[in-house]
């Protein structure tokens, strides 16, 4: 008996680690073939102003309420521009898991606007290797002011202007992500034959995650077309701030030179200087698209 069960134990042991082996291997091949997708690489579908690679799910809708403000430079008798505010309040849907749209109106302008962004690709690892997320965006808007001269003639089409741009972000890890945007922007109409109806700048933003539910965020947007044959001084839009999740929604607070809350706005159309005081104070509040662990 005792002959039997020494025999048994030698056979039983070895098979005992072959077997180990092999759930091993079935469990890495497992790993290897798991597509590992990249998520919260930025808390909501703006950094900023400007567009993130996040888009809202398929089959939810956010509605956008921000508010700007004046600058801060105009001192107490006008509240350092809290008397002075711009609204723009829009809809922003998911479609499905690569494409959302949404549609707005703004002060600035009286302006209506409208977008979609595509997703075409995805940051991931193990069976795929992605090292970026890549995204279009694409929008239309609608100056619904007045028009300066009713007695002369007058086409809809003036009042149009399009913007177009590509997102590449990337998650370095969980505490930094950034992402580059070249845009163009087209305006069917401008003040003189000085402005140039085509506009191309590039810009770049990051996120900076201080807690769980903390993160500083900035941007910036270079304008490449010559600034001296512009009718009015433009500058740069640089905008910094502040992501605050509160339960299933963002209260992003921003410091920013730009009036406008659209990319045909803010790119083209900055004319304050941060040097000057001409910062505006801005509030967002946004739906999360991630838990507060992301």
């Amino acid at each position: 008996m005792r002959r039997f069960s020494l025999v048994f134990l030698i056979i039983l042991v070895p098979a005992g680690i072959f077997a180990q082996d092999d759930l091993m291997d079935l469990l890495n091949d497992s790993t290897v073939n798991t597509i590992n997708y990249t998520s919260a690489t930025f808390k909501s579908t703006r950094i900023m102003n400007g567009h993130s690679v996040e888009k809202m799910p398929p089959g939810q809708l956010d509605v956008r309420i921000s508010h700007r403000f004046g600058r801060v430079n105009t001192g107490p008798y006008e509240f350092f521009g809290l008397d002075q505010a711009n609204i723009h309040l829009s809809l922003e849907y998911g479609i499905f898991k690569w494409l959302m749209v949404g549609a707005g109106r703004g002060t600035y302008e009286k302006t209506y606007d409208g977008f979609a962004k595509f997703t075409l690709l995805r940051q991931s690892d193990g069976a795929k290797q992605m090292p970026v997320s890549l995204s279009l965006f694409s929008s239309v808007a609608v100056n619904s002011l007045k028009w300066s001269d009713p007695e002369r003639t007058n086409y809809f089409s003036s009042r149009l202007s399009y913007v177009g741009q590509v997102l590449v972000a990337r998650k370095f890890n969980q505490m930094f992500s950034a992402q580059i945007t070249p845009s163009y922007v087209h305006r069917n109409m401008v003040a003189t034959e000085l402005d140039p109806n085509d506009l191309f700048a590039i810009g770049a933003g990051g996120r900076m995650k201080l807690s769980k539910r903390i993160s500083i965020n900035a941007e910036y947007y270079y304008v490449a077309n010559p600034k001296t044959y512009m009718s009015q001084s433009i500058y740069n839009p640089l905008s910094i701030g502040v992501d605050i999740e509160t339960g299933g929604h963002v209260f992003q607070l921003i410091l920013t030179n730009s009036v406008a809350m659209i990319e045909k706005g803010f790119i083209g159309e900055t004319t304050g200087q941060w040097k000057k005081g001409d910062i505006h104070f801005r509030i967002q509040y946004l739906q999360g698209l991630y838990s507060e662990k992301a």
